[in-house]
């Protein structure tokens, strides 16, 4: 058993080793709560929730840090713009970062820091980094010098007489204009804290270097983020903690966007799909299975037709465990182990699609042991698919979605008794022949969004896909 994961500095799929034997230290960058969420941003979240999973599935003990970036400029725009504390934006839209991360059913991390209260951790470090002739003071800032860290730029693997950091308003005092601020001189209005060179605020990359050696020590297995992290933020973190003495992170892992007309979601270019408003239009199970299934590093184009289809996808496995529970006659426990071709697809790359093929191949089988009516087969394909989907998250009998399946319908017993009152309508027409009543009943429910399956022990009722 070895997983196999690809590393974004190596550029290539790499097997798995651990620095400690038996565990595993995650750090992914988290939100920065200007705004509330997109199902962009908790993309990210869910992949790496997924990860966690499959490492502890595997028998690892896994640390996960998730960070919150609770002051950048755009909060501290934001807050100039709206007349509000600056701490009062940070705050809501986190809470609506994790309000979204529960809905979707990801697990809580092991610590959430946030940048604010790591200020005395980033202090140490700009000292550690001035002393050692990486990072200088100017005006009131601290900037890092690129060019006394000769591996700057491996990680995007682009040259450093090329670049151009991106631009910073009122930034004075660099000595190469590729050097980056880790922290800003106070201005008047902003939040500021006192340090060795004046008051002021952190930049960002340094938050994350600090907040990486405080809860995962100077070296960790695998640093995590979008794409668009690579640079300049995983580019200028690696810079700090090298530079500093960590050897920092074994493997990068980055996963893919969510578009949307083949451009980035972004709420910049006013194209971004709240997670508020989407778990109202669509069950948050479904958006899950959306949004995880396919591979990390693919990009999601999306539709709503695209949602439409994992729906529908999700309705057939959920059809088929609902069956298997009515023929066992109560819940079917989850197998202990995987099926082999699953745990095969989990272990390259976190290969869900292939894994997920395994899982609706298993439900076929299940569904064809149903219609030959081989109980025993049936639950055993049902233990299975019960085991694969709990590492993915989307089991729908745990207790996590609990409830879930009837979309909070508090009506759910009301609306079953009187569909089951016309189903004993179209069960007397079947049985006097009256095949067109029958069939007439059967389309009319269908048009109110149900689907009714003729099974050995009579009629049943689900809700149909939107």
């Amino acid at each position: 058993m070895t997983i196999r994961l690809y590393d974004t500095s190596a550029r290539q799929i790499r097997d798995f080793t651990p620095l400690v034997p038996g565990c595993v230290s995650i750090y992914l960058c988290g939100a920065t709560v200007q705004a509330a969420p997109h199902i962009g941003h908790i993309r990210s979240g869910l992949n790496f929730d997924i990860m966690r999973r499959w490492f502890e599935y595997r028998g690892y003990d896994v640390t996960f840090i998730r960070n919150v970036t609770d002051i950048d400029d755009k909060i501290i725009n934001k807050s100039a713009e709206q007349n509000r504390p600056w701490w009062s934006i940070g705050y809501e839209n986190e809470r609506a970062f994790n309000n979204g991360y529960e809905a979707l059913g990801c697990l809580p991390p092991t610590y959430e820091p946030r940048a604010t209260g790591h200020v005395t951790e980033m202090v140490e470090m700009m000292r550690g980094l001035i002393e050692r002739g990486h990072a200088y003071e100017a005006d009131g800032s601290v900037y890092f010098d690129v060019r006394s860290f000769p591996g700057y730029l491996a990680l995007s693997n682009q040259d450093i007489d090329d670049l151009r950091q991106p631009t910073e308003e009122g930034i004075t005092g660099k000595r190469d204009p590729r050097d980056f601020a880790m922290w800003k001189a106070s201005k008047p209005g902003e939040p500021d804290w006192e340090t060795p060179w004046g008051r002021g605020r952190p930049g960002w990359h340094l938050e994350c270097s600090a907040m990486a050696h405080k809860y995962l020590g100077s070296a960790f297995d695998i640093h995590g983020g979008g794409l668009d992290l690579i640079f300049p933020h995983h580019e200028n973190e690696i810079a700090q903690a090298k530079a500093f003495g960590d050897d920092f992170a074994s493997y990068w892992v980055h996963n893919a966007w969510v578009t949307m007309s083949g451009e980035k979601m972004s709420k910049s270019l006013g194209n971004s799909v709240l997670v508020s408003e989407m778990v109202k239009q669509w069950r948050p199970i479904v958006l899950r299975y959306y949004l995880g299934t396919p591979h990390y590093r693919s990009t999601i184009e999306y539709s709503e037709e695209a949602l439409r289809e994992a729906e529908s996808a999700f309705a057939r496995i959920e059809g088929f465990v609902q069956r298997v529970v009515e023929k066992a006659g109560g819940v079917v426990a989850p197998a202990v182990e995987v099926p082999l071709a699953f745990a095969e697809a989990m272990d390259d790359d976190l290969g869900v699609p292939q894994a997920l093929a395994i899982v609706h191949t298993t439900v076929r089988q299940g569904n064809s042991a149903l219609a030959a009516d081989d109980k025993e087969a049936a639950v055993a394909r049902l233990a299975e698919v019960r085991a694969m989907l709990g590492v993915l998250g989307l089991d729908p009998l745990d207790e996590r979605w609990e409830g879930e399946g009837d979309r909070g319908d508090d009506l759910h017993g009301v609306v079953d008794s009187l569909v089951r009152l016309v189903l004993e309508q179209r069960e007397a027409a079947r049985s006097r022949k009256d095949w067109a009543t029958a069939d007439a009943i059967r389309d009319q429910l269908g048009q109110s969004g149900l689907v009714i399956e003729d099974s050995p022990d009579g009629p049943r009722w689900t809700l149909g896909p939107r």
